[in-house]
């Protein structure tokens, strides 16, 4: 039996509830089915075990659950996107794809290809606002001209803020339009496994979703200091893979902390800069930069990686990084600013380790905060300015609370100190002096 379908495509928006493309497809459409493509142009370049992968596969899993409950269902499939929905073109009457937004330039790439498929077979490609509070070109200057420092992008997006833009969309009044799914039927199948996608299944540990009211009431107070567990929200993971709506983020952030709410407008000042901006991607936004001699040092890159340069907050940074996938602010600028204004290395390299290894990473924002480290960038930190790894450890984590937590077995160690003898001294100095 064939139907008559509108698909929506959940990508960076992995929650029913406030999602402004599937409220519109509930809201415009009947027969909504869910879908989500683990999408092979992204997967085949990452390594086997991924705790990524690992959190969107539980994360769709319980939300398959979700729907099944509701009477429908959520569809995975894995494979290109536009393969994807061509099979399935055949196999069911695609009336409609509604999806949200993203930015990123593969994304815009495949979206473009799916979109001029869908016109050539008359079906609708719809595609709406939702990873972020303002997007493309709602925030510019009065020249009309994309904002490339931050300042002055903050004070015209807190002037633009309406309560309009951080209303929710109520998805529940419309969730009459899913598609309902015979459980007998064969639309209704089981969600593809970890090994059916050729990744690793283990044990990780994410963080929560919601944050407790007394971390964002003393964020500002708290938010430099590593050793502290809760003094940033780390929703960083949530927000990257959309398990919680920006707005609802926006909303509480406005009313408990401007300086958390400040981090919001930074995702989106980097978001509109990537968009604008594409070729920041690969090289950078100012291009003199690109002329410098950087050094290609292959064995200081890994001790840099393993957390092995002898400078105990920068270790401590890689190793936390290395283990759980996190890394706290302060200290991302602080490696950031050793790999580039120290070891004198291209941005690029740093920013591409930690694509691999954060859970949250999202390429605008990582990028843009990679280039204003290295002073590449725009807004960026000058060229001249440098984060100095023993005073920002004095400043930031005076008792050593942090490093010792992350060197306390490796720090010790004799082969550490034979790679590193000029350092040693300051190594052990440094990790006893509390």
């Amino acid at each position: 039996m064939t139907y008559k379908i509108t698909l929506f495509w959940f990508r960076r928006d992995l929650r029913l509830k406030d999602n402004a493309g599937l409220f519109h497809a509930l809201k415009d459409k009947p027969n909504v089915l869910p879908v989500f493509v683990f999408d092979t142009d992204i997967l085949n370049k990452l390594p086997r075990k991924d705790a990524r992968v690992l959190f969107i596969h539980q994360t769709i899993a319980a939300m398959k659950m979700q729907l099944q409950e509701k009477g429908s269902d959520l569809i995975v499939k894995m494979g290109k996107p536009i393969d994807v929905f061509k099979k399935m073109a055949l196999e069911n009457e695609i009336e409609a794809i509604y999806t949200n937004h993203d930015y990123e330039p593969y994304a815009t790439e495949r979206d473009g290809q799916i979109k001029k498929w869908c016109d050539t077979n008359n079906i609708q490609f719809k595609s709406f606002k939702d990873q972020c509070i303002f997007e493309k070109n709602e925030v510019v200057a009065d020249t009309g001209k994309p904002y490339t420092v931050y300042t002055p992008y903050k004070k015209k997006w807190l002037k633009n803020l309406t309560a309009q833009d951080l209303k929710s969309y109520p998805v529940e009044e419309h969730e009459k339009s899913f598609f309902k799914v015979n459980p007998k039927d064969k639309i209704n199948s089981k969600i593809l496994s970890l090994k059916d996608l050729n990744f690793e299944d283990f044990d990780f540990s994410f963080p929560p979703k919601m944050t407790k009211k007394s971390i964002l009431e003393n964020y500002a107070e708290n938010r430099n200091f590593p050793a502290l567990s809760e003094g940033t929200s780390k929703l960083g993971l949530h927000l990257r893979f959309g398990t919680i709506s920006v707005r609802e983020v926006a909303k509480v952030a406005q009313k408990l902390s401007e300086v958390w709410l400040s981090e919001i407008i930074w995702r989106d000042f980097f978001m509109q800069i990537l968009w604008h901006y594409p070729g920041v991607q690969e090289k950078s936004f100012r291009p003199q930069y690109e002329k410098i001699a950087w050094r290609t040092d292959e064995q200081d890159f890994k001790k840099w990686c393993k957390g092995q340069t002898g400078y105990p907050l920068v270790d401590a940074g890689m190793r936390e990084l290395n283990e759980t996938g996190h890394m706290h602010n302060r200290v991302r600028m602080v490696v950031a600013s050793f790999l580039t204004k120290h070891l004198l290395m291209h941005w690029s390299l740093g920013e591409r380790y930690f694509a691999a290894k954060l859970l949250d990473y999202d390429l605008a924002a990582n990028n843009g905060n990679w280039q204003w480290a290295a002073g590449t960038g725009c807004d960026a930190a000058p060229y001249f300015r440098v984060f100095n790894p023993e005073t920002q450890h004095e400043k930031f984590d005076k008792d050593s609370i942090y490093v010792k937590k992350w060197l306390a077995d490796q720090f010790m160690s004799l082969s550490l100190m034979v790679m590193h003898p000029v350092y040693a001294t300051v190594y052990v100095a440094n990790f006893f002096r509390a």
